[in-house]
């Protein structure tokens, strides 16, 4: 069951500015995150080294964790953790008197189970952390580590899982090409619990794999079919489907309103599905609807899933 959520999008901050620009159904001019500076908003002690996508993923979970005890879980998921961090890195070698001359406290950075290790130093978080990484399949396939940690017993108590995206020159550099909304950036974070109250459940995690786009719709189809026979939803009930923006996420025949979170946030990449859920939660909550709602994800590298949820009408943050 998700019981709360949080994101740091190019609305702002917080949750409630994320749900206010997705109920207000327009893309910010500015894709990157207003007013997001790391000292500022984590404080100036430990952030001396901290990357981007590091720091927007510390500050999402913040809210989430008040409460909690040690032994919560995380699965982040994020792309290549941090390209500017890499870059840079890399860059020193080859710049600096000595190929040995770097800075090694940047070094972790570059690594990419980065940002989640430092989500669990920050927070004290002292249960099972994983890093996962499927492009803009990432958010979905965290979802599915989470609810797989709960169902082995590995996870004890709640879980927290999201995906994170940083925006760099970096970055640009290497997906301006490809990309075909404007390039983004933010966090967005779930509390899975086991049991008690909570905004909406998530009856089904499908994922499917194509060799070529041209397959990717078909495949997606067949997830979406075995995501309703392993639950007891009817398609019937289908009130949202959220597409993260990746070919072939079409799904023509199926009666339900249709949106795309590039169109909403701009292009996300390793996050794209994470902010797919929360804009599920968000309007959701705002409306105070049940029934269920399809989150899907198609990547370019033939990675393909969706995540059927259930909506419980209850509202949370």
């Amino acid at each position: 069951m998700i019981s709360a959520w949080s994101a740091i999008s190019p609305f702002g901050l917080d949750a409630v500015a994320f749900a206010e620009g997705v109920q207000g159904g327009r893309r910010p001019a500015d894709c990157a995150v207003p007013g997001f500076d790391t000292r500022e908003v984590l404080g100036r002690k430990g952030t001396r080294t901290m990357d981007r996508v590091t720091a927007l993923a510390v500050a999402t979970a913040k809210p989430l964790v008040e409460g909690l005890g040690d032994e919560t879980a995380l699965v982040l998921g994020t792309n290549v953790s941090s390209v500017k961090s890499s870059m840079d890195f890399a860059r020193d070698t080859l710049t600096e008197e000595k190929p040995f001359y770097v800075d090694a406290g940047r070094f972790p950075n570059a690594v990419l189970n980065c940002a989640a290790a430092q989500c669990a130093i920050w927070h004290t978080l002292k249960g099972p952390n994983a890093t996962v990484s499927g492009g803009r399949a990432t958010g979905l396939l965290a979802l599915n580590y989470a609810r797989r940690l709960h169902r082995s017993g590995r996870a004890t108590g709640a879980v927290l899982c999201g995906a994170t995206e940083e925006l760099t020159e970096e970055r640009s550099w290497l997906e301006l090409k490809d990309a075909s909304s404007p390039l983004s950036e933010g966090c967005a974070m779930f509390l899975l619990e086991r049991d008690g109250p909570g905004q909406a459940e998530v009856l089904a995690v499908e994922f499917g794999v194509c060799s070529d786009l041209t397959q990717a719709g078909g495949v997606l189809r067949r997830c979406v079919d075995r995501a309703f026979a392993s639950s007891d939803a009817e398609p019937e009930s289908l009130w949202l489907i959220v597409g993260s923006g990746g070919e072939g996420e079409d799904l023509d025949g199926i009666p339900a309103k249709r949106l795309c979170v590039t169109d909403l946030v701009g292009d996300t990449f390793a996050a794209s599905s994470a902010f797919g859920i929360a804009t599920v939660l968000a309007l959701a909550e705002a409306e105070r609807r049940d029934g269920t709602a399809l989150v899907t994800a198609v990547d370019r590298d033939g990675v393909v899933g969706c995540a059927l949820l259930r909506l419980t009408g209850e509202g949370t943050r």
